[in-house]
């Protein structure tokens, strides 16, 4: 067989213990047909072939972030982003200037404002979004989508009074004499975004378009998507109109799970580019909104424990009907007792699991389904070894680390030497998948490689050896779990993660060799190409 594109003079990095490092690799296709020196692969050039000389240039297997919600990414670039506004009159502004010229008729969306990121750290109002946006409704995403802001117009569509219940799994804030203050906590978001017209489906696939080229040029070449039933549909368009251009693993948010269940989903079904992952459920919050679950209270909220979003019961009754068609679940889980829950759930579905005889009627593949803990932000000492213990997958997003170190300090105080411990997750032989949780976070993945091995923001803070410094790992293991733990997580292994012959012909080229410069040189590092299925998506 023929090279239909070869790559020489680089610096590979293959991620295959059985040939590390490598000058040059063959592509057929959309496999990898070889690697090894540049005169062995520019021999096997075929007629109309194409050869690149890299010039010194980085390749690493095709970077995969794990954990991305790609339907609200993509429509966040067309809304107001409140990431960087480091005040509320800075975020009101953004707000103001994202209005102007726009529809009336229109609800103003947003997304990332973060009250602990502002002087005194208090929650905003809804009086505050109406003096600078009275004449239509305002809905505004906390950062870590855990929390929602509204006005007073947004309020009333929704029919929010001092009257309206929490309900089960939420909360409404309220002023003392019992009036929503505008800010909403878990699952009381539904009770204004439920009154939101959604985007078309045009729409979205338009604005999926566009997000998919950030994807490229950022050196993704995969993602797990953990968005609901819009973003599956928005995505099969693409697929079946030959324009998906990622390999997505797409989640079922377990509000699905009868359908999904109904017509005989499976983990695994699909093909490369597009194929059914897990069951989502959320076992509790966030900590930017105080929030996620935890076993003692929250520093200086004595009251605080935070919200069990799913109960132990309610959880394992889920989960084993979920694994028990086939699908392997995926619990969404940030603080210490959220966590400890999820895994005492996934302890008895493991039980349960165990007494399921080969030849059932159940599915005809392994029973040890790969069953996944997302965030796991901080753990109980006595719960990092249950990771490996009883096969869970531990999906972490290690910007977190650095964009919540402040509210982490302040919150958890001395526990927090026990969140984002991705070498303690490591040592205890978890398996480890990275990602960003965009639009959470920015879904670009060298960033979070960056927080991985250096624990720092790009500023430096907190200092040179970083935040709780001995949970940074290796360069070698950062990129590990942005590409071959994603290949492991998804039953893929044999088909991605490294760059070896007969697997996927999926590559991020880098402008410089990420394994030989100081980790701060990582900032300035630049994504030269993004390659998948032996086609160049992304080429500056």
């Amino acid at each position: 067989m023929s090279a239909t594109l070869v790559l020489t003079n680089g610096r590979i990095h293959t991620q295959d213990p059985t040939h590390p490092v490598a000058s040059a690799v063959a592509i057929a296709g959309d496999k990898i047909l070889a690697v090894g020196d540049d005169t062995a692969m520019k021999a096997l050039l075929g007629p109309g072939g194409e050869w690149l000389d890299l010039a010194g240039r980085c390749i690493i297997p095709g970077l995969v972030d794990a954990h991305v919600h790609f339907e609200s990414y993509a429509l966040a670039l067309q809304r107001v982003r409140l990431d960087g506004a480091a005040s509320l009159t800075e975020a009101l502004d953004l707000v103001a200037q994202h209005a102007a010229g726009r529809d009336p008729g229109d609800w103003l969306r947003g997304r990332g404002w973060n009250q602990n990121d502002w002087p005194g750290g208090a929650f905003p109002t809804a009086a505050d979004l109406d003096r600078v946006v009275p004449d239509r409704p305002v809905f505004l995403s906390h950062k870590s989508g855990h929390a929602a802001w509204a006005n007073s117009r947004a309020l009333r569509l929704a029919g929010i009074t001092a009257a309206t219940p929490d309900p089960p799994g939420g909360q409404i804030q309220r002023e003392p004499a019992g009036q929503p203050t505008g800010i909403l906590f878990e699952d009381a978001i539904g009770l204004v975004a439920d009154h939101i017209p959604q985007p078309t489906e045009s729409q979205l696939v338009a604005a999926m378009r566009l997000a998919q080229q950030r994807c490229w040029q950022a050196g993704l070449t995969g993602i797990h998507d953990f968005d609901g039933r819009d973003c599956f549909r928005a995505l099969q368009y693409l697929h079946l109109n030959g324009e998906l251009g990622l390999r997505v693993v797409k989640n079922i948010p377990v509000a699905r799970l009868e359908y999904a269940v109904g017509v005989g989903l499976r983990t695994g079904f699909g093909d490369d580019w597009l194929r059914i992952g897990g069951v989502k459920i959320f076992a509790d919050g966030a900590l930017g909104p105080r929030t996620a679950a935890m076993i003692a209270p929250y520093e200086g909220e004595p009251d605080n424990r935070g919200i069990v979003v799913t109960d132990k019961e309610e959880m394992f009754a889920w989960a084993v009907q979920a694994s028990t068609n086939g699908l392997s679940v995926t619990v969404h889980a940030i603080g210490d007792r959220a966590n400890h829950n999820v895994l005492d759930v996934y302890e008895a579905l493991r039980t349960e699991e165990q007494k399921w005889p080969a030849d059932s009627d159940r599915p005809a593949w392994p029973v040890q389904r790969r069953h996944r803990i997302e965030h796991a932000q901080i753990l109980h000492p006595d719960d990092f070894s249950r990771f490996s213990q009883l096969g869970v997958i531990a999906s972490m997003q290690p910007i977190h680390a650095t964009s919540d170190m402040d509210m982490a300090n302040r919150y958890w105080g001395e526990r927090s030497q026990h969140s984002y411990a991705w070498r303690t997750m490591l040592n205890a032989g978890a398996t480890l998948v990275l990602g960003s949780d965009a639009p959470v976070d920015p879904i670009e993945p060298l960033p979070g490689i960056y927080a991985a091995v250096a624990r720092r923001r790009p500023d430096g803070s907190p200092g040179p050896e970083g935040w709780y410094p001995e949970q940074r790992l290796t360069m070698a293991e950062a990129v590990q779990a942005f590409t071959m733990g994603a290949a492991v997580t998804s039953g893929r292994e044999q088909r991605m993660g490294s760059i070896t012959s007969g697997k996927l012909a999926d590559l991020t080229i880098l402008d410089r060799d990420i394994f030989a410069i100081p980790p701060d040189e990582l900032l300035e590092v630049n994504v030269a190409g993004t390659i998948v299925g032996g086609r160049f998506m992304y080429r500056p």
